[in-house]
């Protein structure tokens, strides 16, 4: 699969001036959202790229209702959550005990899987996810069900707002200060956890111009002192008595600059600030997580040229416009390089891409959002898949996310391995064949329904072609086209009227169980094909 590419683009961040047709289209909605129905096809047919852009960049609603309580109470629990009735959210409740908190953390996962499938037409589910990814947590660390909720709320709702703002909340975000023992870190005891993270993996990372040293990390421990949790209140404050107040020295790489001690209820806060400030005044804070956009939402390459032609003017953009993260995403993703033929089908999808995608661009029948148990329960089954193909939501391997987004020398192609591969297939297969059925209600692609909304499927070569147009970035050979045909379609037959023949009966006369039942195969049998080639695994 790693043949199927060369290395990026030469091309900059012009603004693209090309015709912008479906194929552009698709292009921008498979990176900009996990799949791109043909429902969303519709909708922005005909929509010149400064309005389809402008509504992807802006989302209609960012806060969703909170996910409820669909899980029976536990027997073992030794604090149980009675009082919160099936249906209602849990978000609110104080429960500390520890079988009702792994039932919520499982409750949080299907919830916002149940988020992605119903995304709206905006990038906002996939920004989540990508600083899930950056601010990487664990919920299996962090534990407790309403830290983890709420740390994805602070995610969700700073998604497209300020880096600056959204580094400082999760600075002191309860779930964080869990997972990095933020709320361990005292003068006495300096934990260099998240001075650590916060240089080398949240904003300068390790490139060769990441020249922060030992000493600022343990500088950055101790300004960083005296910050807590309160677990009966589940909140997050600031203890000065357990705060370092010496000056605290930090090296050439931040300009010499000594943040001074402070005392008092306010220290912890002051002295975050101008931590942050010394930091982001660092130009390579602005490149670092640039270029983790550009592999999020381009490709993982990032040569020479890409450095000087998109990755170094845009984070002058970055800076620019004081750390915001819209206007990044703009120049990107209305640029040449964006759009050019190189930069179309060289990722792989990861599991949530390919898993929600298929959800989203396949006719699949969900419950209505009344019957939440049975919702519940099909997400929690996709939630088991992508775990499956290693990208469990909510926990990642380690607070460097997923290795398929800095890992080199292989990055995506991480995603594609002996144990992954035939599971992806076996995922696209059952939902072809069999689907999930719970509480006898089954959730599957319905093959027929996506071929009847094409323009002329009884013609098996338009069929194909509209097919492999929707599905594929990277198209098949005509003689892979041609096999397909005679194969599936025609069963080996030369004549295209033996298929012509089949749907024009199944439309006109669908009660004719035979012919209705060949037809079905054969779109199942195309289909499933289809999606078990290597161009379906490419976004």
């Amino acid at each position: 699969m790693d043949n199927l590419y060369n290395p990026p683009p030469l091309t900059g961040l012009n603004p693209y001036t090309g015709p912008f047709t479906q194929t552009e289209l698709q292009h921008l909605l498979k990176r900009t959202l996990f799949g791109a129905s043909k429902s969303d096809l519709d909708y922005f047919a005909g929509k010149a790229l400064p309005v389809v852009l402008s509504e992807l960049l802006n989302p209609a609603a960012v806060i969703p209702p909170p996910p409820i309580k669909e899980y029976t109470t536990s027997t073992t629990a030794t604090t149980p959550d009675t009082a919160i009735a099936v249906g209602s959210t849990w978000v609110g409740d104080l429960n500390n005990d520890g079988t009702v908190q792994s039932q919520r953390r499982a409750s949080f996962k299907k919830w916002w899987m149940g988020l992605m499938i119903n995304q709206d037409r905006s990038v906002l589910e996939k920004m989540t996810l990508f600083w899930h990814n950056h601010f990487a947590t664990e919920t299996n660390d962090v534990s407790n069900a309403q830290y983890v909720y709420r740390h994805h709320q602070l995610l969700r709702s700073n998604a497209l707002g300020n880096f600056k703002t959204l580094t400082r909340a999760v600075t002191v975000d309860s779930a964080m200060l869990v997972y990095l023992n933020g709320q361990l870190n005292t003068r006495t005891a300096p934990d260099e956890n998240y001075g650590r993270e916060l240089q080398e993996l949240f904003c300068c990372g390790k490139g060769p111009d990441s020249l922060y040293t030992e000493a600022d990390v343990k500088a950055a421990a101790r300004v960083l002192t005296g910050w807590r949790n309160n677990n009966t209140t589940m909140t997050a404050y600031f203890d000065s008595t357990r705060h370092d107040t010496n000056p605290k020295a930090f090296s050439s790489f931040y300009n010499n600059t000594v943040i001074a001690g402070r005392t008092g209820a306010t220290a912890g806060d002051i002295e975050l600030d101008e931590l942050l400030t010394m930091i982001f005044n660092v130009q390579e804070v602005a490149k670092y997580v640039c270029r983790r956009i550009y592999r999020w939402f381009l490709y993982y390459d990032i040569d020479a040229s890409v450095e000087t032609n998109i990755i170094t003017p845009l984070a002058n953009i970055f800076r620019t416009n004081n750390y915001e993260i819209k206007p990044v995403l703009q120049a990107l993703l209305q640029s040449e390089h964006f759009f050019d033929v190189l930069s179309r089908g060289c990722q792989i999808k990861s599991p949530v891409d390919l898993v929600v995608g298929m959800c989203r661009e396949f006719p699949m029948a969900f419950p209505p959002a009344s019957d939440y148990i049975t919702n519940y329960a099909h997400w929690n089954y996709m939630v088991t898949w992508v775990s499956n193909m290693q990208q469990n939501i909510g926990d990642p391997p380690d607070v460097s996310g997923w290795k398929a987004y800095y890992q080199e020398p292989q990055f995506y192609q991480i995603w594609i391995n002996s144990d992954t591969l035939p599971k992806r297939n076996q995922f696209t297969d059952t939902m072809i064949v069999t689907g999930y059925s719970f509480g006898g209600k089954r959730i599957q692609v319905d093959g027929l329904a996506l071929v009847q909304q094409l323009n002329t499927p009884a013609d098996p070569n338009a069929l194909i072609n509209q097919l492999t147009s929707y599905l594929y970035r990277i198209d098949l050979s005509g003689a892979s086209k041609t096999q397909l045909k005679q194969d599936i379609l025609l069963s080996g037959q030369t004549s295209d009227h033996y298929w012509t023949d089949a749907w024009n009966l199944y439309i006109s006369n669908p009660g004719n169980t035979a012919n209705t039942t060949t037809v079905r195969n054969k779109i199942r049998d195309l289909l499933k094909y289809l999606l078990n080639l290597a161009e379906y695994q490419l976004a």
